[in-house]
């Protein structure tokens, strides 16, 4: 049985972790993931992903009974590095990924979230990494991403007390992009993901290569980069076809060329 279902609405590739009771990060989840992430790379139909959680939520975190089933090396090879190389890829991936994030995102699920490009949260949920108070750490750049994301003071807290935040708090801290009622929330992302499904696909993979150079802290690096894929979009004839609309006073018609 699968525990990861997507299916192509317009543009839009919506992915749900379907692993009940608590659509935790087994490893047959991350591997069911990341062979669909190698479908979606190359469709040209997708130009957006969105994933979410089925039922109560989004993921509240890494299978613990499979721990119970390994020692230490097998902890590290076929856990942590497993996660760890998926969700370096769908932090670089080339098209955008959308995290819908509703009842609770623990440990690896707020680990998933964190490695998509953008996150909408709905209103109650708790965001987390609580495994200090299991005896580890995280293990998916949780350690990592978190600082990058609110502050390393704020996330030094919310990894050694274990203790997860609402929503809301997650908005302030810049967790989370957006925070909506519960039964708006697909809808949401989903309008979000057809939003930006409509501009230039070409634009947006180089806007997303760009954008991982400054989520490294990698300035000088990230402008090479910045030049190097203007010029590339400059030549494109999405490019031609965007100045043209916008001097026409209309809207493009992208031809992702």
């Amino acid at each position: 049985m699968t525990v990861i279902d997507w299916e192509l609405e317009n543009n839009t590739a919506v992915i749900t972790i379907n692993h009940p009771p608590a659509n935790a990060l087994s490893s047959q989840v991350i591997n069911e993931l990341s062979d669909i992430m190698d479908d979606l790379e190359n469709d040209a139909k997708v130009k957006a992903i969105i994933i979410h959680g089925k039922d109560r939520f989004f993921s509240a975190g890494a299978d613990i009974k499979e721990f119970t089933q390994m020692d230490r090396n097998e902890g590290s090879s076929n856990t942590a590095s497993a996660g760890q190389k998926l969700f370096n890829r769908l932090e670089n991936f080339k098209k955008p990924i959308i995290a819908a994030i509703h009842g609770a995102a623990l440990g690896g699920g707020l680990e998933l979230s964190m490695a998509c490009h953008i996150r909408l949260a709905a209103k109650g949920t708790k965001l987390g990494l609580p495994e200090v108070q299991l005896g580890l750490i995280p293990g998916f750049a949780g350690t990592q991403r978190l600082p990058r994301l609110v502050g390393v003071p704020k996330a030094t807290e919310m990894i050694l007390t274990s203790q997860p935040i609402q929503a809301e708090e997650a908005l302030q801290f810049g967790l989370v992009n957006q925070v909506v009622e519960p039964e708006e929330l697909l809808n949401a992302a989903k309008k979000l993901a057809a939003h930006i499904a409509n501009k230039s696909s070409v634009a947006v993979s180089l806007a997303l290569e760009c954008l991982s150079y400054a989520r490294e802290g990698k300035f000088v690096e990230g402008q090479s980069i910045e030049a190097r894929n203007f010029s590339k979009a400059f030549g494109s004839e999405d490019a031609k076809e965007g100045i043209r609309a916008f001097i026409e006073k209309r809207k493009p018609v992208f031809q992702d060329k």
